[in-house]
């Protein structure tokens, strides 16, 4: 049975906190992209999320927070981690602390691990479902482990619908694109995952641990179902091609283009929904070079992951 997807009215908010203390899923809009909630402190309902994604058990999970206050309790906050705190929250950042001896999060959504990543979302139906539910919620991306992930609520419908027990419809995702993510473990941050929030000015690189300390640590993460190729400037015949800037492709063969006017912000918006729709009807996409500045980090290290094969 396909899930119902609800408008994010009081009642349905009040019905997607009795479903989530119940133990179930619920997906529900933030700014970065929809994403599959549910209890992080029962290990029942978080393995039930495991289960719906298809999602490696040592991959481990964000736990979203409503305030500064509900984060304080499950995880360890130094000065440095407090300073991006209050930058970036609430927003696209995902913070990776020491756990707290407070800590509700379950072992299961942590790894095992003695750290915890921790956001708060800044939607507004994500901002109320947690307030009003009280505690922290787990919320991967709401699609099949390493497949794209949804920006609207239709994506979660077609891909997770007989999986989820409702889905919030909060709009298209504004930004379009997963959270950045800094471990604030030693003393100075570190990025595990490139994303909306720029971490330049606090951080020392980019990190590849051989076992995740965050979502999104994957290889092989984010893959359509096609032959992903990378800046790319002369697609072959047969392939999508995914453009980016104001030209229109090689002897106009282009496809979609993630933004004609070569706006990052843009393309990272329209990133996984357009290769979603190329994903349907190519078996080869061709991705035109994107610049490595800004956003654009993010978005070649999505199509890095999406064009790898294990």
């Amino acid at each position: 049975m396909t899930a119902p997807l609800l408008e994010p009215t009081e009642e349905n908010i009040t019905r997607a906190v009795d479903v989530l203390r119940g133990g179930g899923l619920v997906a529900i809009p933030t700014e970065t992209v929809y994403g599959l909630a549910c209890d992080a402190a029962n290990p029942e309902a978080v393995a039930r999320l495991y289960e719906a994604k298809g999602r490696p058990s040592f991959n481990p999970l964000i736990a979203h927070v409503s305030r500064l206050q509900m984060a304080l309790g499950e995880g360890q906050f130094g000065a440095g981690a407090k300073a991006l705190a209050d930058a970036g929250w609430p927003g696209p950042l995902t913070l990776v602390v020491p756990l707290a001896q407070t800590h509700s999060v379950c072992d299961l959504a942590r790894a095992g691990l003695g750290s915890i990543a921790l956001r708060q979302p800044a939607h507004p139906v994500a901002a109320r479902l947690l307030e009003a539910f009280g505690k922290p919620l787990v919320a991967p991306s709401a699609n099949p482990s390493g497949k794209i992930s949804p920006t609207q609520a239709e994506h979660v419908a077609a891909d997770m619908g007989t999986r989820v027990d409702l889905i919030l419809d909060g709009g298209p995702c504004e930004i379009g694109l997963e959270s950045t993510i800094l471990s604030c473990l030693e003393e100075t941050p570190v990025v595990l995952r490139h994303g909306a929030f720029d971490a330049s000015e606090f951080t020392a690189g980019l990190q590849d641990e051989a076992q995740p300390l965050a979502p999104g640590g994957l290889s092989g993460h984010y893959a359509p179902n096609a032959t992903l190729r990378l800046n790319v400037a002369e697609p072959i015949s047969g392939d999508a091609y995914l453009g980016f800037g104001p030209v229109e492709g090689p002897q106009g063969r282009i496809s979609l283009n993630l933004s004609p006017a070569g706006d990052l912000v843009e393309a990272a918006a329209n990133l996984f929904s357009m290769l979603r729709q190329l994903d349907r009807s190519y078996a080869r996409i061709a991705v035109a070079p994107i610049p490595m500045t800004g956003l654009g980090l993010a978005i070649n290290d999505r199509l890095a992951r999406a064009a790898k094969r294990d």
